[in-house]
């Protein structure tokens, strides 16, 4: 039986999953910008990050070699990191379900179950620069790419961790 104090632990601990195509660049990037912010600001037991693709071309696979060396340079750690696909039950155990673009978004809202389409929305959503832009996918450019995809997240996690923060109060 769990005690009455842990009960109210887990009703206030707040699930985020990060969502793009393959779950090898973006949302895994995404996944560690966040959870490295969320610990930094004392949050970390309080909120649970995790990341998924819209399809199956890379499950268990571990993050793109650019991703890991660009988040790495900045000081995250993607190696223990697996690709895996959405799941239908990810609609209802997570509080956000953010999408990486538009049409990510698109494929998240067929499947997700009407109930939870509230919990859909972009990633940019959240960010103070570029409010609702997509993060583009670098997997066919250059290094630079994995940069700027850096630079957006960092931006967006840091909005999307002051709305947590007030929702948790």
């Amino acid at each position: 039986m769990l005690d009455p104090t842990d009960r109210e632990d887990k009703a206030k601990r707040v699930r985020v999953l990060f969502v793009c195509m393959g779950n090898i660049c973006r949302s895994p990037t995404a996944e560690a910008v966040f959870k490295q912010l969320a610990q930094c600001s004392g949050l970390g037991d309080r909120i649970h990050s995790d990341s998924a693709g819209t399809h199956d071309y890379h499950i268990g696979e571990p993050p793109d070699d650019r991703a890991q060396q660009a988040a790495r340079r900045r000081g995250y750690d993607l190696s223990a990191l697996r690709a895996r696909q959405i799941r239908r039950e990810d609609f209802t155990e997570f509080d956000y379900v953010l999408a990486m673009d538009g049409h990510n978004l698109q494929l998240l809202a067929r499947s997700c179950p009407a109930e939870h389409r509230g919990k859909l929305t972009l990633l940019m959503q959240f960010s103070a620069e570029q409010p609702g832009r997509d993060v583009p996918d670098p997997y066919y450019g250059g290094p630079q790419g994995f940069e700027q995809v850096l630079d957006m997240l960092e931006d967006a996690a840091q909005g999307l961790l002051r709305r947590i923060r007030e929702s948790l109060g």
